[in-house]
């Protein structure tokens, strides 16, 4: 299921989004506060996606979740399209916009690749928001600045910069997509993974006996790069193993294309000693 953004109103959308307009003027007074505002409507839904993921969306269950009305909810936010931008963009609030000055502009990279992979996996329906509209929110642009900036760091032309950030965002986005279906890969079929391999490893292997003739270059990746069995001691090792090789190919994937980069700017110092001498 994918969800495009920026589908409601363009100036009420990006009013709402930038607090421009729009939003309901804060009570001063004495008096309680009311009970409704942008915020705590987007509160709400975020945490019905969360758990019931983003088919259970809709205008009736946040009204549900808040005690109110869907009615009640379009006073602050004129719909669910304008309500999706909102939600997109408040949960990248999460993420940190500064890391420590370091001179080893490898070590914030990752870092950040990391915080944004943990985002996407506590609220996997991010995912499906296409990045083919941005939602252009305060949040998401204040990720996309930190990104641009730990990039700038490398020194690499804007040109270069620009296609990295095109080519970081899926790589996250792709790991964190398969970390949030293994976790709820049981739930939604009814079968562990262990019953599921079993069943159709033994039915392949009936079925296709010559298997190891046909493909023999999977074979030997199975062979030869199949990875050390895990300790069962806790932490990232007890977690289940779609989990881990999720995990495991995102850290080898973000450290090849950073291996990537180092390689772009070596041959950019050497283009640039080439052209003083």
């Amino acid at each position: 299921m994918v969800v495009f953004a920026g589908q409601g109103d363009a100036r009420r959308s990006l009013s709402l989004l930038w607090r421009a307009e729009f939003a309901a003027p804060p009570r001063v007074g004495p008096g309680p506060k009311p009970r409704l505002s942008v915020d705590a409507i987007v509160a709400a839904a975020v945490a019905v996606a969360d758990e019931e993921g983003m088919a259970a969306l809709s205008m009736r269950a946040v009204g549900d979740r808040l005690g109110r009305t869907a009615m009640a909810l379009y006073t602050h936010v004129p719909g669910k399209s304008e309500l999706l931008d909102l939600m997109y963009d408040a949960v990248h609030a999460e993420l940190p916009t500064a890391y420590p000055e370091s001179d080893d502009w490898r070590a914030p990279l990752t870092a950040w690749a990391g915080e944004v992979l943990e985002l996407y996996v506590r609220h996997p329906w991010v995912l499906q928001v296409s990045q083919a509209r941005p939602v252009l929110g305060p949040h998401e642009y204040a990720n996309l600045d930190t990104l641009v900036r730990l990039l700038g760091a490398t020194g690499l032309e804007a040109e270069t910069v620009r296609r990295l950030v095109g080519t970081l965002f899926p790589l996250v986005q792709g790991s964190a997509r398969t970390v949030a279906d293994a976790r709820r890969a049981a739930t939604a079929t009814g079968s562990s993974d262990e019953e599921w391999w079993a069943a159709r490893s033994a039915a392949l292997t009936e079925l296709v006996p010559d298997f190891a003739e046909r493909f023999p270059a999977v074979i030997r990746l199975e062979r030869d790069g199949a990875p050390e069995p895990y300790p069962t001691d806790g932490g990232q090792d007890a977690l289940p193993y779609p989990e881990r090789e999720a995990r495991e190919t995102f850290r080898v994937g973000l450290g090849v294309l950073l291996d990537g980069i180092e390689a772009a700017r070596t041959a950019r110092a050497a283009r640039k000693g080439t052209r003083n001498a």
